[in-house]
C-alpha cells in the first residue's frame, strides 16, 4: 500500500480525534478506479467513530415516557 495513503489516513485520524472523537473503526480501500483512465490508483477510508454527549437532563431518566427506552 503506498506510504502517500497511510499518512492521510493517519491525519484524518488525528483530525478527527481532535475534534473529541475516539475512532473505534477505520478502513482503507486501495483501488485503480474504473471510470478514470488514469493509472494513479485512488483510495477511500471509512472511520467509524463515537463521542459521548451530555444529558440535559438533571434526573435519572426515570420519567421518560419513551416506548422505545429499555427499563
Amino acid at each position: 500500500m503506498d506510504e502517500d495513503m497511510l499518512a492521510d489516513q493517519r491525519r484524518l485520524v488525528e483530525l478527527v480525534e481532535a475534534e473529541g472523537w475516539d475512532v473505534t473503526d477505520l478502513e482503507l480501500s486501495a483501488y485503480d478506479s474504473p471510470w478514470a483512465d488514469e493509472d494513479d490508483p485512488e483510495a477511500t477510508v471509512t472511520i467509524t467513530a463515537r463521542k459521548p454527549y451530555e444529558s440535559d437532563d438533571e434526573g435519572t431518566g426515570d420519567d421518560d415516557e419513551s416506548p422505545f427506552r429499555v427499563k
